[in-house]
């Protein structure tokens, strides 16, 4: 037992030593990461994990009926969507045809309340945040440089940087995408309490607008940009632009870092239920329109589902694209698998959130899981 005594004893002299080090070399927040994660069972970031973070609320409107299709959940999952949807961990499923509810099905503990993160499909609704800014006043166009808002901005490249580059994922910053490392850039966002001088330090070190390369820094940035532009929070732009004329069907809640600045982490973290991330879905099918109100411009709307790059074939302006099935498809998508899938031609959606994805297809950037949800959708379809 000694032995055990001493190895327990030293463990704590070393955690003591490690604290210390952490803040003086700023990275205290591993510490915030430990507790959220480690110390709530898990190993990485989580759906669930929105009620460890300060959050700004989304408010709703008048809430419109989401519309229950004639054949409503009259067709059950096929045998393979069933398979995968457990071995994932998805928690809910969603088909939207015609605008309205298809099929629904959520796992024990979750409906069509419950609250998860968004993750990346953020990005999606940031650059639809661009977008209403844009056609407001707010900001000029897509080619505005990002200097206008942040001449602080460093690097070689920095004067030529626009925020149409960081929408479309060309911004030549030098942000490190790792999803591993506790001490990576997305790691230190993810649990910094000053994810604005995180970006601000951030060098544009090659030419923007010339190839695509997937950077959650970019629409962090992107984000920060369009909140001097409004000269209000994201989250009460988000609310007053499309969460209260889509009638959504609740509050949501978008994580901030907690500093002075209260700053969204716009690359992720929008918690909301499948039904209003669907009612998202709707927008970008319908190319900016709801109800007949255009809350977008159409011409833009209709770029962000275009390609941008010949290397980006399949990212427009913060939409993942596809032509799965020789269809046009846009789609939101978020880490662990989070989808909305739209698909125009049959004017259907599939909404997908869960705790797993399979890991990526080389020829879609997306899981096998994104095609198979897709797939078996359609084999569902064909029931009735």
């Amino acid at each position: 037992m000694k032995w055990l005594k001493n190895s327990i004893r030293l463990i704590v002299i070393i955690v003591i030593a490690i604290i210390p080090l952490l803040y003086i070399f700023d990275y205290d927040y591993i510490l915030k990461g430990v507790r959220v994660v480690y110390f709530t069972g898990h190993t990485t970031a989580y759906i669930d994990d929105t009620p460890h973070f300060e959050t700004h609320i989304i408010k709703k409107g008048t809430t419109q009926t989401f519309p229950l299709h004639k054949n409503y959940n009259k067709a059950a999952a096929t045998k393979k969507l069933t398979t995968i949807n457990k071995r994932l961990g998805t928690i809910a499923f969603l088909i939207i045809k015609n605008d309205s509810i298809w099929y629904e099905n959520y796992v024990k503990n979750y409906n069509s309340s419950s609250q998860t993160n968004s993750f990346s499909m953020a990005k999606s609704i940031t650059t639809a945040l661009l977008f209403k800014a844009i056609d407001d006043g707010f900001i000029p166009n897509l080619n505005t440089p990002v200097t206008t808002y942040f001449p602080q901005l460093k690097g070689p490249f920095a004067n030529q940087l626009t925020v149409g580059n960081l929408s479309s994922m060309s911004s030549g910053l030098n942000w490190n995408e790792n999803y591993i490392s506790p001490f990576s850039m997305t790691a230190e966002a993810y649990y910094s309490t000053d994810i604005q001088e995180l970006i601000l330090g951030l060098k544009v070190n090659e030419a923007p607008g010339k190839s695509f390369k997937y950077l959650s820094g970019a629409t962090q940035l992107l984000a920060m940009c369009i909140k001097k532009a409004i000269n209000q929070p994201l989250a009460d732009y988000l609310s007053t632009s499309f969460w209260q004329p889509m009638g959504m069907h609740s509050n949501a809640l978008w994580q901030i870092d907690g500093t002075k600045n209260n700053m969204e982490k716009a690359y992720c973290c929008i918690a909301s239920n499948a039904r209003d991330f669907g009612r998202f879905g709707q927008l970008w099918l319908h190319n900016g329109s709801w109800n007949q109100q255009q809350l977008i411009p159409k011409k833009l709307a209709k770029e962000a589902q275009t390609p941008q790059f010949s290397n980006g074939q399949n990212y427009g302006y913060g939409l993942w694209l596809s032509n799965y099935k020789n269809k046009k498809i846009s789609y939101m998508r978020g880490i662990l698998g989070q989808y909305v899938i739209c698909i125009p031609e049959d004017d259907l959606i599939i909404v997908r959130l869960g705790h797993k994805r399979d890991l990526p297809d080389l020829n879609n950037n997306s899981g096998t899981d994104f095609t198979t949800y897709i797939d078996e959708a359609y084999q569902m379809l064909k029931l009735n």
